[in-house]
């Protein structure tokens, strides 16, 4: 079955009814696209507010197992501050959360790029929220980003993020890059990777094998089709496919395996960006 959502607060408590209720029925949630953009917003059993971006919301039903596929770009500060938060507030999440180990890294650079790309637009920017997701996906088209599996080879890392830099450096002038930029870097990922490692997964592996099983498997995404990179409102649109679509690249499933969508949407059309519709 697959969830998709508008990130608006119009449609928030049929959200967070269906993302509760969901929890309960399913045992394995799934992320397929998208990064720590706007996020989701959903309360417990007891009304307790937890606010996710990363997470997958299943994450409060101690019962499932939630996977970060393939398709989504992570920003590690962002996923560990989620996960401690998480587990301040008496969820576990040890043995619980999969990334793929095809997931692209998204870095701070990231985000500043994100605010230079805007300011270099001026009137004809797209009213993006900042979060460097799509630079990351940038980097992943032009065959340059680094994914999770690049922190288990540390020995080559500082050469691909070096060179994911001085890209960036040269794109705008804004950006200033140095060598102690670069080791700052390498160092703080080198203890991000020692974190992330037991998170790490084959996760197409982990979705067909729980397939075969005939386990109850939930995918969960935002945005839906009017944000869309190829059926939205163009260009005024997210960077990855979050259509019903975009679950088979960004998890690794076949067609055929897919089930149910169900789609909740406000009686009111918007959008995150400055596209008026």
């Amino acid at each position: 079955m697959y969830f998709f959502k508008m990130e608006k607060k119009l449609s928030c408590n049929m959200c967070m009814y269906l993302m509760l209720l969901f929890c309960i029925l399913f045992f394995f949630f799934h992320l397929h696209q998208g990064g720590a953009n706007a996020g989701h917003t959903i309360y417990n059993s007891e009304g307790k507010k937890f606010a996710l971006h990363l997470v997958p919301s299943g994450i409060l039903n101690e019962e499932t197992l939630c996977v970060i596929g393939n398709g989504v770009v992570v920003h590690l500060p962002g996923l560990f501050k989620e996960i401690d938060g998480l587990e301040s507030n008496g969820v576990t999440c040890k043995g619980r959360i999969l990334v793929s180990d095809r997931a692209h890294l998204l870095f701070d650079f990231h985000q500043v790029v994100d605010g230079l790309r805007e300011a270099e637009l001026a009137n004809s920017f797209i009213g993006t929220t900042k979060r460097g997701i799509g630079p990351c996906y940038s980097s992943k088209a032009i065959r340059n980003g680094i994914r999770v599996c690049d922190l288990r080879h540390m020995d080559t890392f500082p050469d691909k993020l070096e060179i994911l830099l001085k890209d960036a450096a040269s794109q705008f002038q804004g950006f200033k890059y140095s060598i102690d930029m670069l080791k700052d870097e390498v160092e703080k990922y080198k203890r991000f990777a020692e974190r992330l490692e037991p998170y790490i997964a084959d996760t197409v592996h982990v979705m067909n094998d729980s397939i075969g099983q005939n386990k109850k498997i939930l995918v969960e995404g935002g945005q839906a089709t009017m944000l869309d990179i190829d059926f939205g409102t163009y260009p005024f649109v997210t960077s990855s496919s979050p259509s019903a679509g975009g679950i088979c690249t960004g998890l690794g499933i076949a067609p055929r395996c897919l089930g149910d969508l169900i789609g909740v949407v406000s009686e009111i059309s918007f959008d995150i960006s400055q596209c008026d519709i």
